[in-house]
């Protein structure tokens, strides 16, 4: 009962995250793909319009930090996000940093250097944990639902 009760609010939440992409949109100068799915905490800061691009079907979680102005050289550095991928909470995404498609960005990472695609990235600041890997929307790796078919047994 409480599952279907949940289920109630996820067009509120819809409603509210397409409210929050056009306020960065339009607010910000942040583009955010409509497939894309995007935390109400999180933290875009863009120094131009459009200098922030989030991909389509990529996952950017709570509380995670993205901005573009370089305090060192007061440059405004653009960050882009690709397609498929997913930014995990607590990150923060520096100026000038290219997260390529089909790659996650671990919890708490600190991303300094672009990540290439494919690819898996985590710490501080962030180093490559592992290459090739095979993800599919929104940086799902594909054997997750194997995973946890096997957990709820």
């Amino acid at each position: 009962m409480a599952l279907h009760s949940l289920n109630k609010l996820r067009a509120v939440r819809r409603f509210l995250v397409g409210i929050r992409r056009s306020w960065l949109r339009y607010g910000h100068g942040v583009l955010v793909d409509p497939s894309a799915s995007v935390s109400l905490s999180s933290r875009f800061i863009a120094g131009r319009r459009n200098d922030i691009v989030v991909g389509a079907q990529s996952l950017v979680a709570f509380k995670t930090l993205v901005y573009t102005q370089d305090h060192v050289s007061g440059e405004h550095k653009p960050v882009r996000i690709g397609r498929h991928c997913f930014i995990g909470g607590g990150s923060v995404i520096m100026p000038g940093v290219t997260v390529g498609d089909r790659s996650i960005v671990a919890a708490g990472s600190v991303v300094f250097n672009d990540v290439p695609p494919c690819s898996i990235v985590g710490g501080n600041p962030a180093r490559l944990l592992r290459a090739d890997v095979e993800v599919g929307p929104y940086g799902r790796l594909k054997n997750a639902d194997e995973n946890v078919k096997q957990m709820w047994r």
